[in-house]
C-alpha cells in the first residue's frame, strides 16, 4: 500500500477514498479510447487507456519538454476519437543582420518560427531558407534586412484615337480602319525607407518609352461629299467639333511648272489643286482630307522638304501659289 500511495495525485477526498479510487481505475480502467496522434507530422491512429493528452505521449515513450507544441492542454480529458498534435522542440540559430540567438523552437516553418520570435521581413529583404521551409533540427535561418533598392514599373500607355471623315460611309457608320495598340513606359526608381521601416523615398532614376503606342483610327461616315461641304459652311468652330483628326500643320504651294517639278506627282495623279504633297509617315499617300480655304484634297504626291507636318499644296497657277505662299492651316483627315 505503501508504493501504490505514492502514485496518488494531490486532491480532494480522505485517503482510504483516494486508495479506493485508484485501486478501481487499475483493475477497470474502462473501454480503450480511439484517438488520432499526429507527431511531428507523422499521423497513426491507436487505441488507448490514458487520461490525459500527457499520459498519451508518456505511453509513447515522449517525455514533453516545456518549448514542445501541443495542440490541446496536456493536462485536459483524452476523449474518444480526438486528434492531438503533438511538435517537438528543435534547436535552431537565428541570424538577423549579424546578431547570432540560439534557441528551441516547436515552429513548423522558417517563416512560423520568425514570427514567433518577433522578427520582421518583406519581399526586398534576404532570407535563407525561404519562409515556407519546413524547419529543421539545428538549422541555420540568415535574415539580412534591406533598406535601399532600384524597383522597375512597366505602366502601359493608353491607344489614342483617331477619328476620320469617311464619305463613303453611310452618315451615322463608323469602321475600324486599324485596331492599334497600347504603348509600354518604363520608370526606374530609387527607394530606400528609414530605419524603422515606417515610410520609404522614391527617387526618380529613369523613365523611357518602350514602345510607342499606335493609334486606333476610326473612319466616322458622313454620307457624300456635299454633306462634308455643308459641314464645311457651319464654320471652323462646327467642323473642329466633328473632326477631332485635326491636324495643325504648315503649308507651302507648289505648281506643275514648278523648279524641279515634272508635272506628274508620286502617285502617278497630275500636279495641280485637289493633290498634295505630305510626308506619308504623318498622312499616308491616297488619303482624302479638308482644308479649310483650300478645299478638298488628296495626299498625292511627296517631297524632299516635306517631312513631319508640312504640307505642300497643288495650285494650278504660280499667281495663286504666289499668293498662297507659306502659312500655318488645320488639316482635317476625311479617309
Amino acid at each position: 500500500m505503501l508504493s501504490l500511495g505514492l502514485l496518488l495525485p494531490l486532491g480532494s477526498g480522505s485517503f482510504a477514498d483516494r486508495i479506493a479510487n485508484t485501486v478501481a481505475a487499475v483493475a477497470d480502467p474502462g473501454p480503450a479510447k480511439h484517438v488520432t496522434l499526429i507527431r511531428d507530422g507523422v499521423s497513426e491512429t491507436l487505441a488507448t487507456h490514458a487520461p490525459t493528452p500527457d499520459a498519451l505521449l508518456a505511453e509513447r515513450g515522449v517525455l514533453r519538454a516545456a518549448d514542445d507544441a501541443l495542440s490541446v492542454a496536456p493536462q485536459s480529458p483524452l476523449t474518444d476519437g480526438e486528434t492531438v498534435s503533438y511538435r517537438a522542440a528543435v534547436p535552431v540559430t537565428i541570424i538577423v543582420d549579424g546578431q547570432t540567438r540560439q534557441l528551441r523552437s516547436a515552429a513548423p516553418t522558417v517563416g512560423a518560427l520568425l514570427a514567433s520570435q518577433g522578427v520582421a521581413y518583406d519581399r526586398h529583404d534576404e532570407l535563407a531558407p525561404a519562409p515556407a521551409a519546413p524547419l529543421e533540427n539545428d538549422v541555420v535561418v540568415n535574415v539580412r534586412h534591406v533598406d535601399a533598392w532600384t524597383e522597375t514599373v512597366r505602366n502601359a500607355i493608353r491607344v489614342p484615337v483617331v477619328k476620320r471623315f469617311a464619305y463613303t460611309l453611310p452618315a451615322g457608320k463608323s469602321q475600324v480602319i486599324s485596331a492599334g495598340h497600347a504603348g509600354i513606359r518604363e520608370v526606374r526608381y530609387s527607394v530606400a525607407r528609414t530605419p524603422d521601416r515606417r515610410a520609404t523615398r522614391r527617387t526618380l532614376l529613369l523613365a523611357r518609352v518602350l514602345r510607342a503606342p499606335q493609334a486606333r483610327i476610326v473612319a466616322e461616315g458622313v454620307g457624300e461629299y456635299a454633306a462634308l461641304a455643308h459641314f464645311a459652311e457651319r464654320g471652323i468652330a462646327g467642323t473642329l467639333r466633328l473632326a477631332s483628326s485635326a491636324l495643325s500643320m504648315v503649308a507651302t504651294a507648289y505648281t506643275a511648272s514648278c523648279g524641279g517639278c515634272t508635272g506628274t506627282t508620286a502617285s502617278g495623279r497630275p500636279a495641280g489643286h485637289g493633290v498634295v504633297a505630305v510626308d506619308p509617315a504623318v498622312i499616308p499617300l491616297g488619303t482624302h482630307m479638308y482644308i479649310p480655304g483650300y478645299g478638298h484634297a488628296v495626299a498625292g504626291d511627296t517631297g524632299g522638304a516635306i517631312r513631319g507636318n508640312r504640307i505642300d499644296l497643288g495650285f494650278n497657277s504660280n499667281a495663286a501659289a504666289n499668293e498662297f505662299g507659306r502659312r500655318p492651316i488645320t488639316v482635317y483627315l476625311i479617309k
